[in-house]
């Protein structure tokens, strides 16, 4: 349930303590929006334009003929990390007592970090030195989503949050766009791509850092805590916080077909579609290429919309559900017919419909939150369901690719994830 709003303080009054921390009243504008946009599409492009191309060519080049499960490793290790870290670096930005706020410094070291191990992967000529630079980096993106992700239920009112998760949302698909075109065309390769990567990440987070302020929270308010007591915190009971447990539980249904179908598709089109085959001259990163524009394309059609109608509304449930319903019909289309113009129908279908659930569904988590002073740790732990399924996703993919059916069967599973997700969301009680 959503905390009772309040007052929000006059702004020369101190911060309230943890506990008495209110939902939001004052909507955002424009500078809040675009900013949060911004490092959004900064912190994407640094993750997922090595998972999508980089680490995929670096690791085709450095063990050709185990590639797949070299992939699997180090997206496996890195997505650990992220597990375990955000939740922790979300709890600890709860209580962080920086002149800054309790976000920002999060934020910015982690954007730094993040940098740091793209710049040490670039030279990397072995499987363990790109496992070590994509821990280093992996690690600092942990810590800069934890800050961020805190920024919407802090900052944003509950009646804005969808359109404002649409602008966060949005930006992970264009992305995946942004920062394929960046590697393959204004630069060639993991050499130059890394590093391109990290300047881009530092430029999109400065203006979030420079023009948002966090409210600082005093020394005072935050009680000393022993460790024990900061690890139990992470658990939050099923039977008490229900909706909260199936929001998670939905999440990780969706994200889960979502990472085992996403993990293998460089591969996918060029083993199983034969793209290059099928068009000679060109190679399998141009048809990804494609896959990813008109996936992106779907995404940016409905999200806005999708936020726009819930806020509007009041309603999340069947917006979430329907929108699983779609995303699995695109991938049982690739399971049925595995072919390159199935993949294009696949893959608007599968933006249409994931557009729409990135903005509402965002927006219905934040409304199921146990605790306004946790937002931090609670997110972290959602974050889970997002981190966890790509732990895995290799494993999963990894035999049903090799020993149970191939490709089809890697789709159908995809769907049949998706739309057990979808149709569980409905029994979430406390948002309409």
């Amino acid at each position: 349930m959503i905390p009772e709003s309040r007052s929000v303080p006059a702004a020369d009054a101190p911060p309230p303590p943890p506990d008495r921390l209110s939902e939001p009243v004052a909507r955002v504008g424009p500078r809040f929006v675009g900013g949060i946009a911004l490092v959004s599409l900064g912190m994407w492009t640094a993750l997922y334009t090595p998972v999508q191309v980089l680490l995929a060519q670096q690791l085709e080049t450095i063990d050709p003929d185990n590639k797949e499960s070299a992939l699997g490793l180090v997206t496996g290790i890195g997505a650990v990390i992220a597990l375990v870290a955000t939740p922790v670096a979300g709890a600890l930005s709860d209580r962080t007592t920086s002149r800054f706020g309790r976000r920002r410094p999060w934020l910015a070291g982690g954007a730094l970090g993040t940098a740091l191990g793209l710049l040490i992967l670039a030279p990397q000529t072995t499987v363990t030195g790109v496992v070590l630079g994509w821990c280093v980096a992996q690690l600092s993106l942990s810590a800069m989503l934890a800050g961020l992700v805190a920024e919407v239920p802090d900052h944003v009112p509950v009646a804005q949050r969808a359109v404002v998760s649409a602008w966060v949302g949005a930006t992970q698909p264009l992305a995946v766009v942004f920062g394929t075109v960046l590697v393959t065309v204004a630069v060639s390769g993991p050499r130059s791509g890394y590093p391109l990567i990290a300047v881009v990440l530092v430029l999109c987070a400065l203006p979030f850092l420079w023009s948002v302020t966090d409210a600082r929270l005093p020394a005072s308010a935050v009680p000393a805590v022993s460790w024990s007591r900061f690890l139990a915190g992470f658990w939050i009971s099923p039977r008490r916080h229900r909706d909260f447990a199936l929001a998670w539980l939905t999440r990780l249904l969706v994200q889960l077909g979502n990472a085992t179908g996403t993990l293998y598709l460089l591969y996918f089109l060029r083993d199983e579609v034969r793209y290059e085959q099928r068009f000679p001259g060109r190679e399998a990163e141009q048809g990804l290429l494609t896959l990813v524009v008109l996936y992106t394309t779907g995404i940016v059609l409905t999200a806005f919309i999708g936020g726009v109608v819930s806020d509007r509304l009041g309603r999340r449930k069947s917006l979430v559900t329907a929108s699983g319903v779609v995303i699995a019909l695109g991938s049982a289309l690739l399971a049925v017919w595995p072919t390159w113009p199935v993949a294009l129908v696949a893959a608007g279908l599968m933006g249409l419909g994931y557009g729409v659930y990135i903005s509402v569904d965002q927006a219905l988590i934040t409304q199921v939150l146990p605790t306004a002073d946790n937002r931090g740790r609670d997110l972290g732990v959602i974050n889970i369901a997002n981190s966890l399924p790509h732990v895995l996703a290799p494993a999963i993919a990894a035999v049903l690719v090799t020993h149970l059916g191939g490709y089809p069967a890697l789709f159908a599973f995809t769907a049949a994830l998706t739309l057990l997700g979808a149709v569980l969301v409905q029994r979430i009680r406390s948002v309409p």
